[in-house]
């Protein structure tokens, strides 16, 4: 009874707010709780002396990263067309697979300052140890702009330690600056969304749709800035529904309405491999799936062999 109060008053410690290094941490481990006092904790994080952050910009993405001495790399990314993630890294793996805790909490010359419990995080045994989605990351961002740290806290490996990593605010204000700057420059979309793309069309239709001229812009924007992208495939496609010859007409109208609006778009005419297939590749029993264009982007460094048209990615064969 009286280890069950404890937990529970170690517990209510966390979650209103009291400072971490005067609670107890509370961890789940194997479905039962690990206990373990702050000052037991292995602590990994920058001093004064040696707290950086460094900013990789490109129009393909915007990223912070920042050295966690003894352990490895605390990475804030955002990708052309994504929203920003958080990641730790490490060479080595120092904490146990399994479900940590996340907080933002004061550094030790600030006492006294409430600590901010974001919830759990899951630990993997991949080389990106920790990984958490945009709600996340912008708290922590956030409570580095106010002075705060954010720490990661789970079990130790090998022993019931519990193993901290807390992120520094120091030095990071101006580079967190450019990093803004940079998102502002990002591209609206990055080549894994666009690498295999589908428009769709009506019934006996070759028109495009606003929706459909919005992702052929984006289209274009992207191939003008990646010098990589060494041609675009574009494949008509219809559906059975009437006879061969002409689902082949249409297929060939839809895949050179597509191209033209591309190279109007300014994709050069050099890099555009159109192609008809008429109803030759289904790729469902319903008409509306194949009733389609696919568009293909390929890299340096691709297959030069130019693929068959059922060649491809579920619904986005082309």
């Amino acid at each position: 009874m009286a280890t069950q109060q404890r937990a529970g008053q170690a517990l209510r410690s966390i979650s209103t707010g009291r400072h971490f290094r005067r609670s107890i941490l509370a961890l789940m481990v194997g479905g039962g709780l690990l206990w373990a006092s702050a000052a037991d904790a292995r602590n990994f994080g920058a001093g004064i002396e040696n707290s950086d952050w460094y900013l990789s910009d490109s129009v393909f993405s915007c990223t912070l990263s920042h050295e966690v001495p003894g352990y490895g790399r605390a990475v804030f990314s955002h990708k052309a067309g994504e929203q920003l993630t958080f990641y730790l890294e490490s060479d080595l793996p120092l904490m146990r697979p399994g479900r940590g805790l996340l907080v933002v909490e004061a550094p030790t010359w600030r006492p006294g300052e409430a600590t901010r419990r974001l919830g759990h995080v899951d630990v993997s045994d991949s080389r990106k140890t920790v990984e958490v989605g945009q709600r996340e990351a912008m708290a922590m961002v956030e409570g580095l702009l106010s002075g705060m740290a954010p720490t990661v806290t789970r079990q130790a490996r090998h022993d019931s330690d519990p193993v901290r990593v807390r992120l520094s605010n120091i030095n990071f204000r101006t580079p967190f600056e450019d990093y803004r700057r940079c998102v502002s420059g990002l591209l609206p979309v990055n080549f894994e969304q666009i690498q295999r793309s589908r428009v769709p069309f009506a019934s006996g239709s070759t028109a495009l749709s606003d929706g459909d001229r919005r992702m052929l812009d984006n289209i274009a924007t992207y191939v003008s800035a990646d010098q990589t992208v060494e041609r675009l495939l574009v494949d008509g496609h219809s559906d059975s529904i009437g006879s061969r010859i002409q689902n082949r007409a249409l297929s060939e109208q839809r895949a050179q309405v597509v191209a033209d609006y591309l190279i109007k778009a300014g994709v050069p005419e050099s890099m555009i491999i159109v192609r008809s297939h008429a109803d030759q590749f289904p790729v469902s029993g319903r008409a509306a799936d194949n009733r389609r264009t696919t568009i293909r982007l390929e890299r340096e460094g691709d297959n030069k062999e130019i693929r068959r048209a059922d060649r491809g990615a579920g619904a986005y064969n082309g």
